[in-house]
C-alpha cells in the first residue's frame, strides 16, 4: 500500500534499518538514531542503482513523489538519473567557480602585487558595493553588455560618472584575465563605448599663484596641529612629490648629511626609483623631525607607530586651515603649484621639472625616465625653489629673474 504521512510520522526508529516503501521503487529509510532518508531503486543497463531524494521531513511525501515521477520520466528515455544528477551538481560547480566575483576577486588578487596597497583597497571597494551585489554569482562567460550597462548607468545616475568609467575599466580588466585564463571569449566593455557619456576632467584643486602660495605658506606656519602633521604640511610644497610617497617616507630611504632622499621603486607610481634632492629648510625640517620618529621606520608616523600617518592627514590639516580641498588646494596640489610657479616664475626648463616630478617624459633616444638626469639642475632648482617659497612665506616682493641653471 502506498504510505502516508501519519504512518511516516508514526514509524520508530528500531536496532536495524528499516524501510517503508511506497509505489513506483521509492521508499523512506529509517536508522536506529530516527533519521528518514528518501530513497529510489532503479534499474537501468541490467544494473540495480539507487538515488537519494533528502530527509523527511524537509521534503515532504508529495515533494518525494514528484521527484521519483521525474526521475522515472529521465529513465525512460534511456538515461541515467543519478549520472544526471552528478552531471548538473557538476555544472553547478563550475559556475560557480568561473561566477564574475570568484574570478574577478581572483584578478583583484594578482594585480595588489603592481599597484599601492590603497589602490588595490578601493578599486575592491568599488566592486563590492557597486558590481558584486548584480553580476558576482552570474558565470562570467554568459555576461552580456546590457547587463555591464545597467550596473554602471546604476553608478552614473547617483552622479557619480567618474567612478563609474572607473568602474568599468577594472570590469574590462576582469574580463580580460578570464579570456586570457580561458574562462571567456571576449570583455564585452568595448561594446559599451560611450554608452557612459566622458566624466569632466577632474584636476586636484591647487594654488598656482605667487600671492596665493605665501598666504598658504603662512597658513601652514601657523598650524596648531600634532608636529608630526605640520612636518609633512611643511616638506608638501618644498618636495611636491606625491602624497602617498610623502607619508610612506622611511628613515632608511633618507641621506641628510649629502641632502638626499632616494624613494625605491615600489612605491613610485611609475614603478622606477626616484631621487629627490633636499634643499637645507627640508633637511633643517627632517633633522627637527627625527627625535620624534627616528627610532622606528616611519618619518610621518601615525598614532600607531609602525604605521605611517593617514592618507587622509594632510587634507585633513588644510582644511581645519580653512582651505578647501575640492576647490583650492588638496595634498596633491602642492605638485601643480611647484610646477607652475617654476616655469613660470623661476624659468626652469619644462623637462627639468617634469623629472623631479618623476613624470614619464621620453628623450630623444626613447628613455622614458632617469632618475639621476638633471640631478644638478634638480638640485640648484631644489634650492632655489626652496629659497623663493622663504621669501614668499615672508610677504616680500619677488621679481622673476631668468637663471643660468635652467
Amino acid at each position: 500500500m502506498p504510505l502516508s504521512d501519519t504512518a511516516i510520522r508514526s514509524a520508530k526508529p528500531a536496532e536495524k534499518p528499516f524501510r517503508l516503501y511506497d509505489a513506483g521503487g521509492l521508499y523512506l529509510e529509517v536508522s536506529p538514531a530516527g533519521g528518514k532518508l528518501w530513497r529510489l531503486k532503479y534499474r537501468i543497463a541490467g544494473k540495480e542503482k539507487r538515488l537519494s531524494f533528502g530527509a523527511y521531513p524537509d521534503v515532504s511525501l508529495k515533494a518525494a513523489r514528484e521527484r521519483r515521477d521525474e526521475a522515472r520520466k529521465v529513465l525512460a528515455d534511456g538515461i541515467d538519473p543519478g549520472e544526471q544528477r552528478k552531471a548538473q551538481k557538476a555544472a553547478t560547480e563550475a559556475r560557480a567557480l568561473n561566477s564574475f566575483e570568484v574570478i574577478c576577486r581572483e584578478w583583484l588578487e594578482k594585480w595588489r602585487t603592481t599597484v599601492e596597497p590603497a589602490q588595490h583597497t578601493k578599486a575592491l571597494a568599488r566592486l563590492e558595493k557597486n558590481v558584486f551585489p548584480w553580476l558576482g554569482g552570474r558565470p562570467i562567460a554568459e555576461i552580456t553588455p546590457p547587463e555591464v550597462l545597467a550596473v554602471l548607468r546604476r553608478v552614473d545616475e547617483r552622479g557619480a560618472r567618474y567612478t563609474a568609467h572607473k568602474i568599468k575599466s577594472e570590469i574590462s580588466q576582469a574580463f580580460r584575465y578570464a579570456v586570457a585564463t580561458g574562462r571567456a571569449e571576449r570583455d564585452p566593455c568595448p561594446d559599451l563605448r560611450g554608452a557612459i557619456p566622458p566624466a569632466r576632467g577632474e584636476n586636484f584643486a591647487a594654488i598656482t599663484t605667487p600671492k596665493e602660495a605665501g598666504e598658504l605658506l603662512r597658513a601652514i606656519d601657523g598650524f596648531q596641529g600634532t608636529f608630526v602633521v605640520k612636518s609633512a604640511l611643511l616638506l608638501a610644497p618644498l618636495l611636491f612629490v606625491r602624497p602617498g610617497e610623502l607619508r610612506k617616507a622611511e628613515w632608511a630611504e633618507f641621506d641628510l648629511d649629502k641632502g638626499e632622499w632616494n624613494i625605491p621603486a615600489g612605491r613610485m607610481k611609475g614603478r622606477q626609483p626616484h631621487l629627490v634632492p633636499l634643499p637645507t629648510q627640508a633637511v633643517l625640517i627632517l633633522r627637527d623631525l627625527q627625535p620624534l620618529t627616528g627610532r622606528g621606520v616611519h618619518v610621518f608616523a601615525g598614532r600607531d607607530p609602525k604605521k605611517p600617518m593617514s592618507d587622509a592627514a594632510v587634507n585633513a590639516a588644510l582644511r581645519r586651515m580653512g582651505y578647501d580641498t575640492k576647490t583650492e588646494i588638496t595634498g596633491h596640489g602642492f605638485r601643480a603649484m611647484a610646477r607652475t610657479i617654476l616655469h613660470e616664475e623661476l624659468h626652469f626648463k619644462p623637462e627639468v621639472i617634469e623629472h623631479q616630478l618623476a613624470h614619464r617624459v621620453p628623450d630623444a633616444l626613447g628613455s622614458a625616465y632617469n632618475r639621476t638626469k638633471f640631478i644638478k639642475e634638480r638640485r640648484v632648482m631644489m634650492q632655489q625653489w626652496a629659497d623663493y617659497l622663504d621669501k614668499l612665506k615672508a610677504g616680500a616682493e619677488v621679481v622673476s629673474i631668468p637663471t643660468r641653471a635652467a
